[in-house]
């Protein structure tokens, strides 16, 4: 009997796990923030949603998703304010009081957020909306709407497959944890960071970098 019980159990869980892949899940429904903590945290701090859209003025910090995730399209429109600066951190290892995880981006890539003409001092092509941050520029610079506008991101991994689209159209392709991967990140200064120790799983990060940022319509479907 108890054999047979254990074997209910674990096709059930097997069902349940397996049933998840495939189908969109609302990361974000527009009411709440269940599926977040702040870095470290276990709790919410700093963000806000109002008429659903979650907003944060940045100087709380990043909002990290609570499961951690391998193969995935990831949804979300977002809105930067003029000057903003933000992003999409993803791949994230989050170990509280282990200094190698100072912050999220210290160990996982970003899809970059940010006021493309108006950000103080100027960015590189490597550093505007959409780019693998510092890494690879997007190849169209023309269709990010200006700040205070919405844009809309989506992130796909598979088998390390890595894409970007913005506003539609994809704008980074790269194989995670490639020799060009290596070789690049080893030119930058992510070089001797736990970034450049490519791993499977990870959390994912809604940047608070001191700026006033918006988003809605998050949404993720594992693959």
């Amino acid at each position: 009997m108890k054999k047979i019980t254990l074997l209910l159990a674990v096709c059930l869980f097997t069902f349940t796990a397996s049933a998840q892949k495939g189908k969109w899940v609302k990361l974000f429904d527009g009411k709440n923030t269940d599926h977040w903590h702040s870095w470290t945290l276990n709790e919410v701090k700093g963000w806000t949603v109002e008429d659903k859209v979650l907003t944060t003025e940045g100087k709380s910090g990043d909002l990290v998703t609570n499961e951690k995730y391998e193969d995935f399209i990831l949804e979300f429109d977002f809105m930067v304010s003029p000057k903003g600066n933000s992003g999409v951190v993803y791949k994230i290892i989050e170990e509280p009081g282990n200094k190698k995880y100072f912050n999220t981006y210290a160990s996982g890539p970003e899809y970059q957020i940010i006021d493309d003409v108006n950000y103080p001092g100027g960015i590189n092509n490597r550093q505007k909306t959409g780019a693998n941050y510092d890494i690879i520029a997007p190849n169209d610079l023309t269709i990010a709407k200006p700040a205070g506008e919405w844009n809309k991101g989506v992130l796909k991994i598979q088998d390390n497959k890595v894409e970007h689209w913005l506003n539609g159209k994809k704008v980074v392709e790269y194989t995670y944890g490639s020799n060009q991967w290596s070789e690049d990140v080893g030119n930058s200064k992510f070089a001797k960071w736990e970034y450049a120790n490519a791993h499977d799983k990870g959390h994912l990060s809604l940047q608070g970098h001191g700026d006033k940022v918006s988003f809605r319509k998050v949404r993720i479907k594992e693959l």
